[in-house]
């Protein structure tokens, strides 16, 4: 049996088929028709991305290591009116999924409520695991609009140190197998840097599988936030051995292995510059991405979220500057390309410490995931036609 007919068996047998059958439409069938309408509205000369980051609350109990997320100051949290109308707002154009981050999103006192006011969208909730009692899964199970992507940072050691807790690693793996037993459709995030690259591998996917795990996101560390710790990052060697280890897995073993930094020609692209994405952050700013906390827009305006965004000069110039200097992040090669364009805008500091701007003037440029000469293409059919037809790319870099 081929791999990717493994994947489908384990996808249709292992979480609960009613869970699979959502996942299939409101992510899978109307995810592909949310970047139709976002190709549609290109060829107009207008942007509204066709997937949305809300990162719904600044509150975590972990304090990991370059974190960018006040998550020790004041709470803040998108309220669940300010939800429910950011979300009533994109579907009307088409939009049926989005990311929910933190701090810690299960945090977040009216999350659940959210989820179930939404039946016909889906929801991937990024996620430390350790709040994720039975209860909280048996929730999610009957709600069956969500999927949880759960952070593992490495061995019991380096969790603890990369997390900035105690007994970190068994906490969140009590959380994930909460949501195995409930047959919840789950996927293990890494933030792959100095101290955990050893789970770059085969024997670690293959535990994952074995535990009931349906997919895996291995992203690179991001160099930023008031203490960016920038010995955790990896080398340009180590960038490309992950995208070769990543590409060879797909053909390999069947569990699902997410990326966002490369198209279906290995070629390095930003989903910010490419419009297939913006984020909101918990005080309600429309940033470029997670990582860039300026804004000149909240869902707090007057404005239609739609209208916020596709009118947004900041938004704009920020994803024609970015595609124009670098396939990659702009933040890690090209700090000053973004205080340039925070000063040419004016937009403020979106975050509750107010030192993102002398943040970006302390970093000291160096390579993100744009590497050329040095491309990896996709080797599997099915993840090389995804990405070349629906989630990434879209003429960004002509």
């Amino acid at each position: 049996m081929s791999v990717t007919l493994k994947m489908g068996r384990r996808l249709m047998l292992e979480p609960d088929f009613r869970l699979f059958l959502k996942f299939a439409y409101n992510f899978g069938y109307k995810g592909m028709r949310s970047v139709q309408k976002f190709k549609q509205r290109l060829k107009k000369g207008i942007s509204f991305p066709p997937f949305l980051y809300l990162s719904i609350i600044n509150s975590c109990q972990l304090r990991c290591q370059g974190c960018w997320v006040d998550v020790s100051a004041k709470r803040q949290m998108i309220e669940l009116e300010d939800l429910n109308r950011i979300v009533k707002d994109a579907r009307q154009h088409g939009n049926s999924f989005f990311g929910i981050l933190g701090g810690e999103p299960f945090m977040h006192p009216q999350l659940l409520e959210f989820l179930a006011q939404h039946p016909d969208c889906y929801f991937q909730i990024f996620t430390n695991g350790q709040l994720i009692t039975p209860a909280v899964a048996k929730e999610l199970r009957r709600l069956g609009n969500s999927t949880l992507l759960i952070s593992i940072e490495g061995s019991e050691i380096v969790s603890n140190e990369r997390r900035g807790g105690n007994d970190v690693l068994n906490k969140t793996m009590e959380g994930l197998r909460n949501a195995i037993a409930e047959r919840l459709i789950v996927g293990v995030a890494t933030s792959v840097c100095q101290t955990n690259y050893e789970l770059v591998s085969e024997d670690w996917l293959r535990k994952l599988i074995d535990m009931g795990v349906l997919y895996a996101w291995f992203h690179t560390y991001r160099v930023v936030g008031p203490d960016p710790s920038a010995h955790l990052a990896l080398t340009p060697e180590q960038i490309v051995s992950l995208r070769r280890f990543v590409v060879a897995m797909r053909r390999k073993l069947p569990i699902g292995i997410v990326d966002a930094y490369w198209d279906d020609k290995g070629e390095a692209l930003c989903p910010m510059a490419t419009g297939i994405s913006h984020h909101i952050g918990p005080s309600g700013a429309i940033e470029p991405c997670p990582i860039i906390q300026f804004a000149n827009e909240t869902i707090h305006d007057e404005k239609t979220l739609y209208q916020l965004i596709t009118e947004s000069d900041f938004l704009d110039d920020f994803r024609k500057t970015a595609a124009s200097a670098t396939r990659g992040c702009i933040v890690l090669e090209r700090p000053d390309l973004v205080k340039e364009l925070v000063q040419r805008h004016s937009a403020p500091d979106t975050t509750q410490r107010g030192t993102a701007l002398a943040e970006l003037e302390a970093l000291t440029p160096r390579h993100s995931q744009h590497l050329p000469g040095q491309e990896v293409p996709e080797d599997h059919w099915l993840y090389r036609f995804a990405k070349k037809h629906w989630f990434f790319g879209f003429g960004a870099y002509t």
